[in-house]
């Protein structure tokens, strides 16, 4: 490390522990709440995606689900000469419950890069910012990937992360199969002709009636399902720094059965998902994170350890569907 990057990353350290109000941020900390707070704001902003679903902070490990979002109609009319006004609750009656498990996301950047970022006033963003792009990422994937949470996770067989917790569409088929879908055969002799034939069905048939015509119900496609004429449109990319483009959420400028088509970072091939990215979650227990900063030498590297409580979760389960596994002519007259 040069001593003008020793000098900023001494800096970039006393920041931190000024801001939380400890003396050594080599010793694990808990991370104070107004700073906690505003890391989760900056995280969200990194993935376009994650802006457009609820960050929310809960006090407690596990819960009921919040039910955020209204959940169907409230219109009614009472004769009150006979009984009372019965006042719905918005938020619907949720009975599902959450439970936060403790995610490690731990990264380092090496002493070469360190010296790179040195010369620039905007050091101590610039390392910020390489930890909380990689925490987006990581929960979108996550959350779109997740089946369990191991107690000793392996990135070797899970590349994906499907091991470190349970992301939304298994939420979906744990807790409400019927809104899953599986293997519809796709085009000329299929089960539908067109993609458009699969969504508009699905819209019809599995979400609950008040959601079937909500304008803010996407779906979210797996980007092989999208013909090459759409999937053009991501070239107007090509000049934006490959980190942002790997964390943006791309309209492919068409609909899809009447549903405005997105394809979105990590998400899994052949799927599509139909619902509001309002009506997903992520939960994050308040007071949870923890963290640690290191220099070390022994590796050229600097580390930052931090780990939180979190849960992935459907706030509604009706204003949803998963259609997985779909197949496609694979024009040697099978399907793939």
């Amino acid at each position: 490390m040069l001593r003008q990057t020793r000098a900023a990353f001494d800096a970039y350290c006393a920041t931190l522990a000024n801001l939380n109000g400890v003396g050594d941020v080599a010793q694990t900390f808990n991370v104070e709440p107004t700073v906690e707070q505003t890391l989760e704001d900056r995280i969200q902003q990194q993935a376009e995606f994650l802006t457009r679903v609820n960050v929310v902070g809960v006090s407690q490990q596990s819960g009921q689900v919040l039910g955020l979002g209204t959940t169907g109609p409230i219109a009614s009319r009472t004769d009150t000469t006979a009984a009372e006004r019965q006042p719905r609750d918005m938020h619907g009656l949720v009975t599902r419950e959450y439970l936060t498990r403790k995610t490690d996301f731990d990264t380092f950047v090496r002493y070469e890069i360190l010296d790179a970022w040195a010369k620039f006033p905007d050091f101590q963003v610039r390392v910020r910012n390489k930890n909380t792009e990689q925490i987006a990422r990581d929960r979108l994937t996550v959350g779109w990937n997740g089946t369990s949470a191991a107690a000793d996770t392996d990135s070797v067989a899970n590349p994906l992360l499907q091991d470190v917790n349970v992301g939304w569409l298994q939420y979906l088929r744990t807790v409400d199969a019927a809104r899953v879908l599986n293997g519809p055969k796709v085009g000329e002799g299929g089960d539908y002709a067109t993609l458009d034939g699969l969504v508009y069905d699905t819209v019809n048939t599995v979400l609950d009636e008040w959601y079937k015509d909500d304008s803010e119900i996407v779906c979210i496609v797996g980007r092989n399902l999208l013909t090459e004429r759409y999937l053009g449109l991501i070239e107007v990319n090509a000049n934006t720094p490959t980190e942002h483009v790997a964390l943006k959420t791309l309209m492919t400028g068409r609909q899809i059965g009447g549903k405005t088509a997105l394809i979105v970072p990590f998400f899994p091939a052949s799927t599509i998902f139909i619902g509001n990215p309002r009506n997903l979650s992520i939960y994050w227990q308040t007071g949870t994170r923890r963290r640690r900063v290191e220099d070390q030498p022994a590796r050229d590297r600097i580390v930052d350890f931090q780990s939180i409580n979190e849960a992935y979760v459907i706030e509604d389960t009706g204003a949803c569907a998963l259609i997985e596994g779909i197949l496609q002519p694979d024009g040697s007259g099978g399907w793939a």
